[in-house]
């Protein structure tokens, strides 16, 4: 349900008005995608990044990659999993922190036909083992800092899989940026492409493991499309928009929605690595962003902040989440 605020005796109409012009949007831009069911989300993002192509899309700490350097990138990681025999529906676990590579290597995943399975960073022990055990991955790459948790609780998972490091390998882990850069960044070949249908697993996605041990959500291909060209539609996401996304990318909405939204559209997307209420409108005004992706009470946090000149120079047009249960998107 949309959210709008009226003030007293404000005609509605217009801004009802607005409401259906958003969801019809969304409608149209969703309703071509039983056209074509071997059009996945690489394919709906290699088509813009033909036309966007030295724009920026991602923007993190650790580094930005602009449409054309993302897709190679992913590129990259197609081949590296076919290099490894990975068979199309074989599982790849990820562990890694907030930052423009993980979208790359998720993405490039799925073009080879891989399901990703998105381990949440705050676990280790019994509850990683778990996420690892029932995902049963072929390999599993690892940021350099959580090497070591990856490999205790692979150990206690039972799984015989190969962990490769992303940052720092060693003579125990294989090092992926190595191999990545003997890989050709064109696109895949007809011998490499994989027969990738909609109705595929795409990704795994972990539930918080708050009421027993995690469980993983699947994504096919079909639904990732659909979220994100339905919140591109809805949000009305084009080339001059950028996202401020501080959500965790092994989530469905920071790690999907926040992101290929507005990629989708054109736009960019500011990963960062957490959220901030102190650091939140310096942050919005440094990355000039125009959107931002919210749950729970992040908006509550931001209102108990003191208030700052900030918050009156910063060009947000829309923040859009989910709060007591139900989507809302206010414009400012």
């Amino acid at each position: 349900m949309q959210n709008i605020n009226f003030p007293d005796g404000a005609p509605q109409v217009s801004a009802y008005r607005s409401a259906n012009k958003d969801w019809l949007r969304a409608l149209e831009k969703t309703a071509r995608i039983e056209v074509d069911p071997s059009c996945t989300l690489a394919d709906e993002f290699d088509d813009v990044a033909a036309a966007q192509s030295d724009a920026p899309a991602l923007i993190s700490e650790h580094e930005t990659y602009s449409f054309r350097d993302l897709k190679e990138r992913s590129n990259r990681y197609a081949r590296w999993a076919l290099a490894h025999d990975l068979r199309k529906g074989d599982v790849v676990c990820l562990m890694m922190g907030n930052r423009a590579e993980y979208v790359a290597i998720w993405l490039g995943l799925n073009r080879a036909g891989i399901v990703v399975a998105l381990l949440n960073t705050n676990l280790d022990s019994a509850p990683l083992a778990h996420s690892i055990a029932i995902a049963s991955p072929r390999l599993i790459i690892a940021a350099k800092e959580y090497r070591d948790i990856c490999n205790r609780a692979l150990a206690r998972s039972g799984i015989a899989a190969k962990i490769f490091v992303h940052g720092d390998g060693n003579h125990n882990f294989r090092g992926v940026e190595t191999e990545l850069m003997c890989l050709s960044a064109a696109p895949l070949a007809e011998n490499e492409s994989r027969d990738i249908k909609l109705s595929d697993h795409a990704l795994y996605i972990y539930t918080s493991g708050t009421k027993g041990l995690p469980k993983a959500a699947i994504l096919t291909h079909r639904r990732i499309l659909n979220w994100c060209l339905w919140f591109a539609g809805l949000m009305d996401a084009g080339p001059g928009d950028r996202m401020y996304n501080c959500l965790p990318l092994y989530h469905s909405v920071g790690g999907v929605v926040a992101v290929w939204a507005v990629l989708l559209g054109g736009g960019s997307a500011v990963i960062r690595e957490r959220f901030s209420a102190k650091s939140f409108w310096n942050e919005i005004i440094r990355f000039d962003c125009t959107l931002f992706q919210y749950i729970g009470e992040l908006c509550r946090y931001l209102v108990k902040t003191p208030p700052c000149a900030e918050e009156t120079k910063h060009k947000l047009r829309l923040y859009f989440g989910r709060m007591f249960g139900n989507v809302s998107s206010t414009a400012s």
